[in-house]
Formats: C-alpha cells, sequence, structure tokens
C-alpha cells in the first residue's frame, strides 16, 4: 500500500477563487463554474458536489457514512444562480436515505440520491479485495492542467506521464481541487470526492480523438472516505452501442482504493 498522503489533508493556502459565493438561500456562480461544453451554463460536475454539499450539512450524523450517492445531470443549468433544497425519505437505525435537488433559472436541472449506513464492527474472513495501487503520488508526476481550479495529472499503466489518451491501454489519473467550491468553506472529504467523481466520465468515454459523449449521470460508492485532498481515477470499464454509453473507474486516494464511480453517457450530437 502507498501510504504517502495517508491520515492526514495536505495543508495548502492558494488565491484561486470559489466557484460559487453563497446569496441567502442562493448561491452564485464565479468564472470558473462555467460549463466545457458552454460558456452559457455551468459545470456539470459542480451540481454534483454541491448535492452532496448539501446532503452533508442536512442529513450526515455521526456515525453514520456516505456509502452511495447517485446524481443525475438531466438538464442543462444556466450561468445564473442555483439553490440546493433535500429531503430525508428514510431513516431506519441502521440506514438512512436523503434527496436533494438543484433549482436553477429553468427549473430543476439535477438531482442526487444518497444512503447512509451506520458504521460497525468489521466482520471476519478475507473477501477477494481491490488491490493496493502502485501508482506514484502526484507530487511525483508532472500535472497536465495546472494554474487552474483543479490540478490534474494523467499517466499509463506503466505510471508514465501521458498528455493524451491516444493508444494508452491502462489510463490513470489523479485530481485535486484547489478551489473552494462555497466561497469560505473549506471542501470535506465527501464533497472532495463527490465533486471529483463526474471525472469518471472523461476517464472511461473519452476515445482517441476526443470526449464524444456526454454524461447523464454518476454513482459514486464508497468504503471510507479520502484521506487525501487529491483523488485517483483508473479506468476499468466501457462498454458503448447506438451512442449510449456506459462506463468504470476505480477510485483511490495516496493510501489506497476507496470506492468506485459509473457512470451513462450520450452521444453529444449537437456538437457538430
Amino acid at each position: 500500500m502507498n501510504t504517502k498522503g495517508a491520515g492526514h489533508r495536505m495543508d495548502r493556502t492558494h488565491d484561486t477563487a470559489a466557484f460559487f459565493t453563497a446569496d441567502g438561500d442562493g448561491l452564485l456562480p464565479g468564472e470558473d463554474a462555467r460549463s466545457w461544453w458552454s460558456p452559457d451554463a455551468l459545470h456539470g460536475r459542480l451540481l454534483g458536489g454541491l448535492l452532496a454539499r448539501a446532503l452533508e450539512r442536512e442529513h450526515h450524523a455521526e456515525g453514520l457514512h456516505f456509502a452511495r450517492l447517485t446524481v443525475d445531470l438531466f438538464r442543462t443549468c444556466p450561468f445564473a444562480p442555483v439553490r440546493v433544497t433535500t429531503e430525508r425519505i428514510r431513516d431506519g437505525r441502521r440506514i438512512r436515505v436523503a434527496d436533494a435537488v438543484v433549482h436553477g433559472a429553468n427549473g430543476v436541472v439535477a438531482r442526487a440520491s444518497a444512503v447512509l449506513l451506520r458504521r460497525g464492527e468489521q466482520p471476519a474472513g478475507e473477501v477477494p479485495a481491490t488491490p493496493d495501487w502502485d501508482a506514484p503520488p502526484p507530487e511525483e508526476i508532472a500535472p497536465v492542467r495546472h494554474g487552474m481550479p483543479w490540478n490534474f495529472w494523467q499517466f499509463d499503466g506503466d505510471n508514465r506521464p501521458v498528455t493524451s489518451w491516444r493508444g494508452v491501454a491502462v489510463r490513470r489519473a489523479w485530481l485535486r481541487d484547489e478551489a473552494d467550491l462555497v466561497a469560505g468553506e473549506s471542501l470535506s472529504p465527501f464533497t472532495r470526492v463527490a465533486l471529483a467523481a463526474d471525472t469518471s466520465s472523461p476517464m472511461s468515454h473519452r476515445s482517441d480523438d476526443d470526449l464524444e459523449f456526454i454524461n447523464a449521470d454518476y454513482t459514486l460508492t464508497l468504503a471510507r472516505l479520502p484521506l487525501s485532498d487529491a483523488i485517483g481515477f483508473q479506468a476499468t470499464a466501457h462498454s458503448s452501442e447506438d451512442g449510449v454509453a456506459a462506463g468504470h473507474c476505480t477510485l483511490y486516494d495516496t493510501a489506497g482504493p476507496i470506492g468506485y464511480s459509473m457512470t451513462t453517457a450520450l452521444a453529444n450530437s449537437r456538437r457538430s
């Protein structure tokens, strides 16, 4: 197991502007919140982060762990203020279920469902498990993108840095957000990994030429929360036919595997 960075959070200061600023019940987007697909829209992965933030603020409790988060991105959100509302669906002794929705200028634009499970004693016995990663920590790899609200490192199965996925059989990456999601609030481990999990779509669906699929949703499953600010990805599956794709990534922190992110996507024919 690679334990570099395990057990603590990286202590960094930066002057990167936050993606949103709180204003009463609303959230005002900053310039870095614009979508890659359209400058008039909000970036979809930020909606997942806002949903996770609201669910954690309103439904987390000591002893409960966010084991699953499913985010549906079913409508483009205009570049305008948004607000998030939540609802508790189930509250049992060992399981809690809560939903959240993002309200944009054009109505409801995204929703999420979260399952929180109560932590307890680990059962005895061995189960075949996801192996530890042999990937070097981010500090030992040159980032592909930096000086932005996030740093992104991508490399192949031999841990060699790559600038594109052309001809690369095994896709690996680290992602570390440098900007706060909401001004004045440090990213919690859960919000950080929820914000990163949308990256499973380009990791699993990008072709040798370009990213021609736009994701409709992603489901994040977590055995534990990340211990490091950097979230690691290894693309482990892609299937597509007739313009519909399903993809899968294994997620890591600098201590080892933490869970998985699965995504569905649709061919983005409107780009042409």
